[in-house]
């Protein structure tokens, strides 16, 4: 209980100890770092993983609201188990890799919620649509084997907001609107 109690309540001050007095770059270490996304198919449920995602995070111990995100994710990296889904999801219809590769969030601003919970206000671009996207998160710190946090969240996201879905996959018949996204990640300071 007194290590928990440690790690909850002085790894923010242990942050704020060891970065210098400006913001301090944060990029994501691909070691242990996942984003998924949940969905279903009739009554299939279906979960994929995005990789080779890149994220910078800029954050300032002297104003930790004033955070700064940017994030990319390759969408023709996504890994899935069905072949034939993961055909679906990359076809014009649905994601159209071949105009919209990448999907990008970018945020300007946090908001401390709670001891190590934020909300950051910032924009998702899916193909050709940017929409503002609140995105609520935990950061907690880790100093085993140096010093990184850990980042993260569950999000829900309608992807007929953002054009993923055409023609026969505007339908919500047999694919719901609702995507949960995934974030469990984790950033070394550069």
């Amino acid at each position: 209980m007194r290590t928990l109690f440690f790690r909850s309540v002085l790894a923010p001050l242990v942050l704020l100890v060891a970065l210098p007095a400006n913001a301090a770059t944060w990029v994501l270490d691909p070691e242990g770092s996942k984003v998924t996304f949940q969905y279903n198919y009739g009554s299939d449920p279906y979960e994929g993983e995005f990789k080779n995602v890149e994220a910078v995070f800029e954050i300032d111990p002297m104003n930790p609201t004033a955070c700064n995100f940017q994030v990319s994710i390759p969408i023709n990296d996504i890994s899935l188990d069905s072949p034939e889904a993961l055909d679906y999801l990359l076809d014009y219809e649905l994601f159209d890799v071949d105009q919209w590769p990448m999907a990008t969030f970018k945020a300007e601003s946090c908001s401390l919620e709670s001891m190590n919970s934020f909300v950051s206000e910032g924009t998702l671009t899916v193909r050709d649509v940017t929409k503002p996207m609140s995105f609520p998160f935990k950061l907690d710190v880790e100093i085993d084997g140096g010093l990184r946090f850990r980042l993260t969240s569950e999000v829900t996201i309608k992807r007929l907001e953002y054009g993923v879905g055409q023609g026969y996959w505007a339908s919500t018949a047999e694919i719901p609107n609702d995507v949960i996204i995934k974030v469990d990640v984790y950033a070394k300071k550069q």
